[in-house]
């Protein structure tokens, strides 16, 4: 053969070598095959590739990374690039609403300023009378009641007013000592100073036991010009205002000590409230309260506290103020019930946001700021003092930021924050009627993310509902196959899911990391799927 000849043949053997081996290239290299990603990675970024703004946790567990990873089950982070929807907020922790979603939720804002806050402690209480004010009326010698001159409890006496008239033999004797007494002095007048100095002592005796049994000045004085002792002595109010108690019944004996009655005076009357535990720190005496009765419901009474007691009634985990009133005209009474109102204001001005802007999980509390138009970030802060309907912010929202004070009331809890976060910007799925599985569904993020997959039942906890399913690619979430376990959303789903079983389901993510199936069916025969059948699992035993 000639050497142009035998040159010929060689090149189109090149060719034929270089086309197969372009097919083969070209084949391995198609989308879906498990080579093209590597190679795609090895051939480096092209001209247009567009940035990777960070990389996402393959299981959708709220981690990212900005550097390429993988997970502790050996799977790679997935990339998410700039341009993508939500991209931009995903990574910033926004929360993304259209202004039509606006405007249709009625979303409100207002600006966390500088003020004092202002609240009313309230707290219930009863009128009770002047422990100050209040007389009794016990002889100091044994003896009789004759009679009664004011003989009806709860009457009013003036001061001075006679109440009763006893009589005592010791009473007797001592007024006639006095009177012989006091007419020695005179008569010894002429008589040696140490004979007229005996006898006045004796006066000055008698006369101190008088006084100290309570004998007025006038009946003494009495006394002292006529020289006749009283059979009968008059007990007189000390005090103007109301007999409280009456235990003296006509002609009853009584011994030294003894209360007959008690008399009350009512121009001032004490309330006793009690304070909660939490609002005592608001409370001081000498503070302005507003005092309202039932019995009179147009009428405000002011008052001031003068004390606040220092024990803490355990049973109701309150504390007793005292509250002093002014009472014209005894239209207090004692044993009413009242409300006191007392305006507590912080010391200063205060960084505060309004009360409905604070979510409360119970465990933290977080506010929706308002970044840009249409963009929301939830922040966790810390609260301090609360007013009537403000709320001191301590850390998390600065001056002048805007706070979301309403339509807040779409998140519910804090367990599903980020969920129902995410699905404010979501579009409700299409295609389906609402059901028991999609309540489980839109308690994950975001709300209208269903995923589909096939795969084989490996097994299912019958007290859990837990089910481990080796499925197939999920394209959705860019997972490659793989062995998980799933919950079921409904019981009666478990009944396509025994052991062995070939299925196709629909699942969500309620939580983060937590993949819930709510729609099961056989999987379709072979036959039925031709060519677009799932690869097998070569990662069974995740």
């Amino acid at each position: 053969m000639k050497l142009g000849a035998r040159v010929a043949v060689g090149a189109l053997t090149v060719a034929v070598l270089a086309a197969a081996g372009g097919y083969w290239a070209g084949k391995r290299n198609a989308p879906g095959h498990a080579d093209a990603t590597l190679q795609a990675a090895a051939a480096g970024p092209a001209a247009n590739e567009r940035k990777i703004l960070y990389y996402r946790n393959p299981m959708g567990l709220p981690d990212t990374s900005t550097t390429p990873k993988k997970d502790p089950m050996g799977m790679d982070y997935i990339p998410v690039y700039e341009g993508e929807a939500g991209a931009a907020d995903a990574a910033t922790n926004l929360v993304r609403i259209s202004p039509e979603k606006v405007q249709k939720l009625g979303v409100r804002t207002e600006a966390a300023s500088l003020r004092s806050l202002e609240r009313i402690v309230r707290a219930a209480g009863r009128i009770e009378p002047d422990e100050r004010r209040q007389y009794a009326i016990a002889p100091k010698f044994e003896g009789y009641v004759e009679r009664l001159l004011v003989n009806v409890t709860g009457q009013s006496v003036t001061k001075g007013q006679a109440l009763f008239e006893v009589y005592s033999p010791e009473l007797v004797s001592a007024q006639r000592e006095y009177a012989i007494a006091i007419q020695g002095v005179e008569s010894l007048n002429n008589a040696g100073s140490g004979t007229r100095s005996g006898m006045q002592q004796l006066a000055e005796a008698s006369l101190t036991r008088l006084r100290n049994w309570d004998i007025s000045d006038e009946q003494i004085r009495d006394l002292a010009s006529s020289g006749d002792a009283r059979r009968a002595l008059t007990f007189r109010s000390p005090v103007s205002g109301i007999v409280t108690e009456k235990k003296a019944v006509q002609g009853m004996r009584f011994m030294p000590g003894e209360t007959l009655y008690q008399v009350a005076d009512l121009s001032t009357v004490w309330v006793i409230a009690d304070v909660f535990e939490q609002d005592i720190g608001l409370v001081k005496s000498g503070a302005r309260v507003r005092v309202k009765v039932n019995a009179y419901p147009d009428k405000t009474f002011d008052g001031a506290i003068t004390y606040v007691y220092p024990m803490l009634t355990a049973e109701t985990r309150t504390i007793p103020v005292r509250v002093e009133l002014a009472n014209p005209g005894t239209l207090l009474k004692p044993g009413m019930f009242a409300q006191v109102e007392l305006a507590a204001a912080t010391a200063g001005k205060v960084l505060a946001v309004p009360v409905s802007a604070v979510i409360d999980s119970g465990t933290r509390q977080i506010v929706l700021v308002q970044v840009k138009e249409g963009r929301f970030e939830p922040r966790e802060v810390k609260l301090g003092a609360r007013g009537e309907n403000q709320v001191e912010v301590r850390d998390g929202v600065r001056e002048g930021e805007e706070v979301v004070v309403a339509a807040n009331f779409l998140i519910d809890a804090e367990s599903n924050l980020k969920a129902a976060v995410a699905g404010f910007g979501q579009a409700a799925p299409t295609g389906s009627q609402p059901s028991a599985q999609d309540d489980a569904a839109t308690k994950a993020g975001p709300a209208s993310t269903v995923h589909q997959a096939e795969g084989k039942v490996e097994t299912i906890d019958a007290g859990s509902g837990v089910a481990s399913i080796s499925h197939g690619p999920v394209a959705s979430l860019k997972w490659p196959p793989m062995t998980m376990a799933f919950k079921v959303a409904n019981e009666s789903l478990r009944k396509d899911l025994k052991p062995g079983a070939a299925i196709s389901f629909e699942f969500v993510e309620r939580g983060p990391g937590e993949w819930v199936i709510t729609s099961v069916k056989p999987a379709p025969r072979p036959a039925d799927k031709g060519a677009g059948a799932a690869p097998a699992n070569p990662h069974a035993g995740h």
